[in-house]
This record gives C-alpha cells, sequence and structure tokens, in this order.
C-alpha cells in the first residue's frame, strides 16, 4: 500500500501528480501548472471549484458555505484550496 495520494484529472491531458498526505494541494496544482485554478487560496474566491471525487474529509462550515453559494446542488462540488488531502482524488473543474 503506498503513502502517496495520487491527483488524476479525467477528461484531460494533465497527468496525475502524486503527493505526501496533508500536503498543501492548491500549493502543489499551480507548481503542476493543473486545470484548477486559484486565487485567494483562502477558500472565499471560488476560482478554485472543482468537482472531486474520492474519499475526501467533509467539509468545515467556511467552505460549505461558500459552495451553498458558488455550487448549490452540486454533491461533489469542492473548494480545492480547502481540502485536507488524505487518500486518492479524481479532480473535474466546474464551470461556473
Amino acid at each position: 500500500m503506498s503513502d502517496l495520494c495520487t491527483i488524476s484529472f479525467p477528461g484531460t491531458d494533465y497527468p496525475p501528480i502524486t503527493l505526501q498526505p496533508h500536503q498543501n494541494l492548491s500549493e502543489h496544482l499551480t507548481i503542476q501548472n493543473s486545470p484548477v485554478l486559484f486565487g485567494c487560496r483562502t477558500g472565499i474566491c471560488g476560482t478554485c471549484l472543482v468537482e472531486m471525487l474520492g474519499d475526501i474529509p467533509a467539509t468545515k462550515a467556511d467552505e460549505q458555505e461558500m459552495l451553498d453559494t458558488f455550487a448549490p446542488n452540486v454533491p461533489n462540488a469542492r473548494l480545492a484550496c480547502q481540502i485536507d488531502l488524505t487518500a486518492d482524488v479524481e479532480i473535474c473543474r466546474l464551470q461556473r
């Protein structure tokens, strides 16, 4: 069993990246020039809004409040800057 988390981007040409659990996802997605954009990195601007599939922690109240505004009724919507990565995930950009 690997101690790394794999982040993949289905439907794109971007190769998967691997990170240690709990590494800063937004920092590494920027370094890798991923299809996920980031603005504020604090969860208030919504530029990193994605659909995320995988074993990810539940949203905290602040993130959920923003998701209710930016992506109501999208059950897998998350703000990538707020994810504490602990397992493999798939990320698809949400269009707003």
